[in-house]
């Protein structure tokens, strides 16, 4: 196969913030393969190093040292910790090598709300929109303060709306506790469908008793950014929610047979890949997330057009 790769670089429309920090430019990559007779196939590399995927440099330099003619043994056999490369350089292979047929068309959309007051403005805008499941981000300024702006964003949603928080593992164990008691609480009249990875991927024996211990559910996200991680955690018994990244989750092939073979409640969600990116992941949450619960890709909005 003829391989080439091109960068690419996307400004967020306003940064995002996150337990993380500020985040305001999306870098990613485009692979290209080409066959003798001079079909392509395209796939993408979006880095999250925070998450725990390789680094944006990582994966440029691995890019950059590749031959321009790759056999599908070196396509194949990106090392496990460049996870994103995996994804990018499978997805290629993929979209190269096998006859795309239609997919089901994917679940509802979940809305990405700013964090803090700006909240209750964008919620009312999307729900025009048409997205009835939104997430919002916690673990950003005191817990008193973003309790009293979640209470006012309940009020502000219709009662037909669904609230996912994601604290990105931003929050102390006492922290996490009180927001599982605010939300069994406000889910007397309300639904909250899940608070996402309240704690570090490393607290996980934490988090296995807390989802024992309220009813609001809990869902793992940066504990299962990658295949392994998912996998580790089914075996050390989450009976919870995974939300996938599948553009940092490694080669799709590995994936999908993962998913098919386990009983999991998997809800795809988005690292703001590009179309490219995220016509893939797209096809994989048509096949394997869970139909009942809306996708994490409504957020579109946030990025300016590519660059």
């Amino acid at each position: 196969m003829q391989y080439s790769f091109q960068i690419y670089q996307r400004s967020f429309q306003q940064p995002l913030q996150t337990h993380h920090g500020l985040w305001s430019i999306r870098q990613g990559l485009i692979v290209s393969l080409a066959d003798d007779s001079g079909h392509i196939g395209r796939g993408e590399i979006a880095p999250l190093a925070w998450f725990g995927s390789e680094t944006w440099e990582q994966a440029y330099h691995f890019c950059q040292h590749l031959r321009q003619q790759l056999t599908q043994s070196q396509i194949l056999s990106v090392p496990d910790d460049y996870p994103a490369c995996q994804f990018g350089f499978g997805t290629a292979w993929e979209a190269l090598t096998q006859n795309l047929v239609s997919t089901p068309a994917p679940p509802d959309i979940c809305g990405l709300l700013p964090t803090g007051i700006q909240a209750l403005s964008a919620a009312s805008h999307l729900w025009e929109q048409g997205y009835r499941t939104f997430k919002w981000k916690i673990g950003v300024d005191a817990p008193e303060h973003e309790q009293s702006l979640f209470r006012q964003l309940m009020a502000a949603l219709p009662q037909q709306a669904l609230i996912r928080l994601d604290a990105n593992g931003g929050l102390t164990h006492k922290a996490a506790q009180g927001w599982l008691q605010l939300c069994d609480l406000v889910a007397d009249h309300r639904t909250i469908e899940y608070l996402e990875q309240p704690l570090p991927p490393n607290q996980f024996s934490d988090m296995l008793l807390l989802s024992q211990q309220f009813e609001t559910p809990l869902a793992l996200d940066e504990s299962v950014a990658t295949l392994s991680q998912l996998q580790q955690c089914y075996r050390q018994g989450w009976k919870g929610i995974f939300v996938i990244k599948p553009a940092i989750c490694g080669y799709p092939d590995r994936l999908r047979q993962f998913c098919q073979t386990h009983p999991i409640d998997a809800v795809f969600s988005s690292v703001f890949e590009s179309d490219i990116g995220r016509q893939a992941c797209l096809k994989l949450a048509a096949e394997l997330s869970n139909p009942r619960r809306a996708i994490g890709f409504g957020v579109r909005h946030w990025l300016s057009p590519d660059e």
